[in-house]
């Protein structure tokens, strides 16, 4: 029976393991917002440690990339959703990023990453001068 229900959690909405390279893996799920200066990555790692996470930034491109250690062992599983095993993901910034000045966060399970835009593509206020 437990098996039949992990069959049928994959509807796209959930964090599902897929095989690849004889390893689980999975796609964790990540927000974008624009911030004043930045792009900031909210990005749902529950069970990832610091020290099972990497993550590079090179030629306008975000990748995130780890592992996530099983959290219940010894238990039969009727239903399961959080990732566990390899996890990757990538984005393409078309934003021009400020690449030494990145920051990333790791706490209660959410990834946050700070990409600070460079100077050249911050919005500036133009200011208008009355003619004669």
């Amino acid at each position: 029976m437990a098996q039949e229900l992990m069959k049928k959690q994959s509807d796209g909405n959930v964090a599902v393991a897929e095989r690849t390279r004889n390893a689980a893996t999975y796609t964790p799920r990540f927000d974008i917002v624009e911030a004043d200066g930045e792009l900031v990555l909210y990005g749902e790692l529950p069970g990832v440690t610091k020290e099972n996470l990497d993550i590079r930034f090179e030629n306008g491109q975000l990748a995130v990339q780890g592992k996530v250690e099983p959290r219940h062992t010894g238990h039969e599983f009727v239903y399961g959703e959080y990732g566990i095993g390899d996890f990757f993901r990538s984005f393409t910034i078309s934003e021009d990023i400020n690449a030494e000045k990145i920051s990333a966060e790791l706490k209660n399970g959410v990834l946050t990453l700070h990409l600070p835009k460079t100077e050249a593509v911050k919005p500036r206020k133009i200011t208008v001068k009355a003619g004669k």
